[in-house]
């Protein structure tokens, strides 16, 4: 089977599923990026990936390269379609020829958005006036079949995706948290909580402080980490001067993907707080699968896709502080039970949210699609994404 995805540019979040599908495919995969890693991304430590592995065909640097990714467009016999021009699909579509789009939510801006006339226009060119064609959506959020089936877009077409971040299988998982365990300081045991993100209004860090204040309050014995920066970085620090939270929290500043992953790995609890501006939320994979125990907000994209509530991870509704506070609460109390999620949430994300079983699951579907048959998968991805109003959500993360 000869695949291709399309895409601006190759990242972290997009290389282990890339790299699977190359090895299932015998090589018959291709990378195709579409842009130049912005120099921004550059000067944050992240890596040019477009050139360091040989499945990448860079459409921007030559003529030849732009009629090879024409060429893959029409010829491979299935693609994958981001972030890329619509010129390499369109006609791919209009003649018949299996296709996946794979996007994150469209209104995650707001549900509004939904009654602009430019807006309608734009899901039908794209979207809508195909629904009688072999293109499907993978949802890399489980906001965005709902999001798509108000335009009336991709119904009964619409399956779970994401991203999926290198993972580091261990031999033995439970000795992975052990490690964990909590630090010892004098005569107590301090928790480490930790949160990592751009601080940005959408990421609600704020919600940390207001977390570690009630704990300290309560006389928890923690840690809690927050990394990265933002524009709310000077506020921070304000609140935690004001409520003299200077011993148990610490802003420590941006990171490379590589030195948070570490801390993940040191870290009991992960805090996840966004709202639902968020997108996917590639940090929830990453933490996962480092072991963590992680309280997230249900309005995450990945977080109803991911997490079964109290079985690997618990889910708390958004803006919820004092719901927060409770799930931290008790993850103090019962260490046995951040185990035992820390456990589950390994096991989700080295398993069957991998990238090796995204690869496989893709195949899978791929073939009996054009079989006009069902996906034979009941969760994770590739599996049926049901379009769940935004307002039941937190309802059915509950079940």
């Amino acid at each position: 089977m000869r695949v291709a995805l399309f895409s601006n540019f190759l990242n972290h979040h997009q290389l282990p599923f890339c790299e699977e599908m190359w090895k299932l495919t015998n090589g018959n995969f291709t990378f195709v990026a579409t842009e130049e890693i912005p120099q921004e991304r550059l000067q944050m430590g992240y890596a040019d990936m477009n050139r360091a592995f040989p499945f990448v065909l860079r459409t921007y640097e030559s003529v030849r390269a732009e009629e090879e990714a024409t060429r893959l467009a029409q010829e491979c016999d299935v693609i994958l379609t981001g972030s890329a021009p619509e010129k390499y699909t369109i006609e791919r579509i209009e003649n018949n020829k299996l296709t996946f789009r794979y996007s994150e939510r469209i209104y995650k801006r707001g549900l509004w958005r939904a009654v602009s006339p430019k807006g309608y226009r734009n899901i039908h060119e794209h979207h809508t006036k195909y629904k009688d064609k072999p293109l499907y959506l993978l949802c890399a959020s489980a906001y965005t079949a709902s999001d798509f089936a108000i335009q009336g877009a991709y119904l009964g077409k619409t399956f779970k995706w994401g991203y999926f971040p290198e993972t580091d299988p261990c031999d033995d998982v439970e000795q992975l948290i052990q490690k964990k365990y909590s630090k010892q300081t004098d005569s107590h045991s301090v928790t480490r909580i930790l949160w990592a993100g751009r601080l940005l209004p959408l990421k609600h860090p704020e919600a940390a402080i207001a977390l570690a204040k009630e704990l300290k309050k309560k006389e928890y014995s923690f840690e809690l980490d927050i990394i990265g920066n933002g524009e709310l970085e000077n506020r921070l620090r304000q609140q935690i001067q004001q409520n003299h939270l200077q011993d148990s929290v610490h802003l420590l500043g941006a990171m490379t993907p590589a030195d948070v992953r570490k801390h993940m790995e040191q870290a009991d609890i992960f805090l996840f707080t966004s709202d639902f501006h968020e997108g996917w939320g590639a940090v929830l994979n990453e933490s996962m699968s480092s072991g963590c125990a992680v309280v997230a907000s249900h309005a995450i994209g990945s977080v109803p896709f991911l997490i079964h509530d109290k079985k690997n991870g618990l889910i708390y509704k958004n803006g919820d502080q004092r719901a927060l506070n409770a799930c931290v609460q008790i993850l103090l109390e019962r260490p046995e039970l951040r185990c035992r999620l820390g456990i589950e949430a390994y096991k989700t994300i080295t398993g069957t949210w991998s990238a090796k079983s995204a690869a496989e699951r893709f195949a899978t579907l791929s073939e009996c699609l054009k079989e006009n048959k069902k996906s034979p998968f009941l969760d994770g991805p590739c599996s049926i994404a049901m379009p769940i109003p935004q307002w039941k959500m937190f309802r059915e993360c509950k079940k």
